[in-house]
Parts: C-alpha cells; structure tokens; sequence
C-alpha cells in the first residue's frame, strides 16, 4: 500500500512542480515585460492634478484593463493569428523578436525606450480618464505584453495551461496596480536611479525570455 501510495504520489508531484515552474515563468516574462515600475512616473505626471481618491480609481481600472487586454488575447490571440495563416513556430519567434526590441530598450534607456512620444504625453494629459490610454495601453499591456501572452498561449499544451497563464496575468495586473497605488511614495524612495537598476534587471530577464522564445520557435519549426 505504502509503495501504490508513494508509486501515485511521484507523478502528481512532477505535474505540480512543472505547473508552478510554467506559473514562476509566466509571470515573470509578463511582469518584467509590462514593466510597471517605467510606467511610475507617467501614472504621476497624468494624475498630478487628481485626488488620492481619483488616483487609487485610475489606478484599478488600469490594472484591471491591462488584465482584460491580456486575457483577450491569451484566449484568442492564436486563433487570430491560426486566422491568417501563421504558424506556431512563427509566433513564437515574432514574439520573441517583439520582445527582444522592449528588452534592448530597457537595457538601453533613453528617448528611444518611451512606449509614449511627447505629443502623446500632452495629448494624454488632457484627457478625463487615462485609466485605458495610454496607461493600460500601452504602458502596461502593450506589444510586448501582447506578444509574451500569445508566445505563452501557443506553448499551453491543454486548458490547465492557460488557467496558469490567466492566473500569472491576475497576479500581475494586482502587482501592477499595487505599484501605481503606491507611485507617489515609491518614487520618492527609489528614485530615478534606483528605477533605472530596477528597469535594466527587468530588460535582462526579457532579453532571455525574447532568446527562449525565438530558440523554441526555431526548434518547433524545424522539429528538433
């Protein structure tokens, strides 16, 4: 009985150690691509003239817009792109390429880097609600989110998969929306420096994830 026990107990152990190692790597590839730590200083500038009231409400329909747009997507973002022809390999290796441009850029901040122009920042500033644009998108689920999901989306391998993901995007969009919350204190704390280690440690970790999604891309197409 001791030996069906533990004969029984060995794969659902295996099954719960991969799921939480596709949950840690999902969550960390969508965290570190939506980046909510650069999109601090923008949630400030737009909702300097706002309430603390006003702040905490923008700050939830952010977060719960990018967890829409990103859910969205995950569900059926394969579809569309199976719509028009694409192959898995092929997502997976445009992802990856979207997400090694968003990670080079959080390596390399400057002008470049800034997900919104000048123009769009005044343009932004005159508007009632900036809780959807540009701070859920595409501050927080921009492309590069976008293509991490979907990327994700054509590696599940049934619907437990993509609980996983919807579970790392829930987790993510509630860390998000905990950092807008607390923007105008951290960012007296942290400050441009300390944002700046923190946003090229996060463009590192996207860089390996843009380079493990091109190498499965590959791999799947040549079926290595």
């Amino acid at each position: 009985m001791i030996i069906n026990f533990f004969q029984d107990s060995i794969p659902f152990s295996s099954y719960v150690m991969g799921a939480t190692a596709y949950f840690i790597a999902s969550f960390t590839s969508i965290i570190s691509v939506a980046n909510p730590l650069a999109a601090m200083p923008v949630f400030i500038s737009l909702t300097e003239q706002n309430t603390n009231k006003e702040r905490i409400g923008i700050a939830k329909k952010s977060s719960f817009f990018m967890f829409t747009i990103l859910t969205i997507f995950l569900l059926a973002g394969t579809y569309i792109m199976s719509f028009f022809g694409i192959s898995l390999p092929g997502i997976r290796i445009a992802g990856g390429l979207i997400i090694m441009r968003s990670a080079y850029s959080m390596l390399t901040p400057g002008h470049g880097d800034r997900k919104l122009t000048d123009q769009d920042h005044e343009a932004a500033k005159e508007k009632e609600d900036v809780s959807f644009s540009p701070m859920a998108m595409p501050m927080l689920s921009g492309p590069g989110s976008i293509a991490v999901v979907i990327g994700l989306a054509s590696q599940a391998e049934g619907i437990a998969d993509l609980g996983i993901v919807t579970i790392a995007i829930i987790l993510s969009a509630l860390v998000a929306y905990i950092i807008l919350r607390l923007a105008p204190i951290s960012a007296k704390y942290i400050g441009s420096t300390g944002m700046g280690a923190v946003t090229r440690m996060m463009g590192f970790i996207a860089m390996c994830i843009a380079v493990q999604f091109i190498l499965n891309g590959i791999s799947g197409f040549f079926g290595i």
